[in-house]
Parts: C-alpha cells; structure tokens; sequence
C-alpha cells in the first residue's frame, strides 16, 4: 500500500486553527463516542517545532469496544481507517493513506497511552531545549528514513523515552 512519505515543514500558525475546526467537525459526527477531552498532540501542536504538516488529534473515548461504531461514522465522513495499534488504539487518517491533513487516534481517556502523549507535548511545549533537540531528531530521521514512516515514527521513541522518563 502507498503512503505518505516523511516531509517536515516549519511551523505553521495556521495549525491550531486547523485543529479546532476538526474538533468541532468530530464532535459533530462522532461527539456521542467523545469521553473526556479531544486534544491537539504531536508535533503541530508545539508552536515553533518542526513538523510533518498533519494535525494529530487525540479523541479520548470510553473504551476501544464501545467506540467500535465510531469507526463507520468516521468513513462515512473522510476518515480512512486503518487496524494499526489496534489493541490500544482506532488509527485513522484522512484523506488518504498517500496523503494526509489529519491524524486521528480514538484512545481511551487517561488510559497509560493517552496520559504518555498529553505528557510528551506538555513538555515540549515548556522546555524549549527539549524541543530543538527533538527538532533535530526528526530532521536526522526524515532525511534517512523519508519514505518510510513506521521506521522514522519508531526511531524517535528512545528519545521520547528518555524524555518522559526523566520528567
């Protein structure tokens, strides 16, 4: 299957807004799967990082098995669904898998997962040297890894590591 390959942009301020649109659009379609809060996470979510230009949204759900539903109301409205992480997560995209605007993770809220990448941004966005070395992580892996995302997303989990560990 086609995908996406790894292209990293300068920050946008555009992104937040981009964000919130979606939120409203969610909650709109599939706001009664909503359980907790909706949140902005991954690198777009951090003014002045460096960034795939895909907004990443964390949509905090019940349970896996009583969101299930969700899935087909999100096809049915731009989402492609794909079965990755399944045991901890619903993974989604959209458009497409070849090209992407959003990210789309249903999680449940406040599960260990969802409390890991609340976590991650929050100390990005407080710790600014945290977040230019997490700026040349990524540079360093798009350019070896541009046209493999699994690779590239994998490769930065020791420092993301190393990071939510010394917090």
């Amino acid at each position: 299957m086609k995908q996406a390959s790894v292209e990293l942009s300068e920050y946008s301020p555009d992104w937040p807004s981009k964000f919130e649109i979606e939120k409203r659009f969610l909650l709109e379609v599939a706001g009664s799967y909503n359980h907790g809060t909706i949140e902005h996470v991954g690198s777009t979510s951090i003014p002045g990082l460096i960034a795939k230009p895909v907004i990443d949204i964390m949509f905090g759900v019940k349970s896996l098995e009583e969101s299930k539903p969700a899935i087909k109301i999100l096809t049915n409205n731009g989402y492609s669904y794909f079965p990755y992480k399944g045991d901890v997560m619903h993974w989604f995209c959209k458009p497409s898998n070849e090209f992407r605007t959003h990210h789309l993770y249903l999680i449940p809220f406040q599960s260990p997962l969802w409390n890991e990448r609340i976590n991650f941004r929050d100390i990005l966005r407080n710790n600014k040297s945290i977040a230019e070395a997490y700026s040349r992580i990524k540079i360093e892996l798009a350019s070896k890894y541009k046209n493999d995302r699994e690779l590239y997303t994998t490769e930065k989990w020791p420092f993301i590591k190393q990071v939510l560990e010394s917090a």
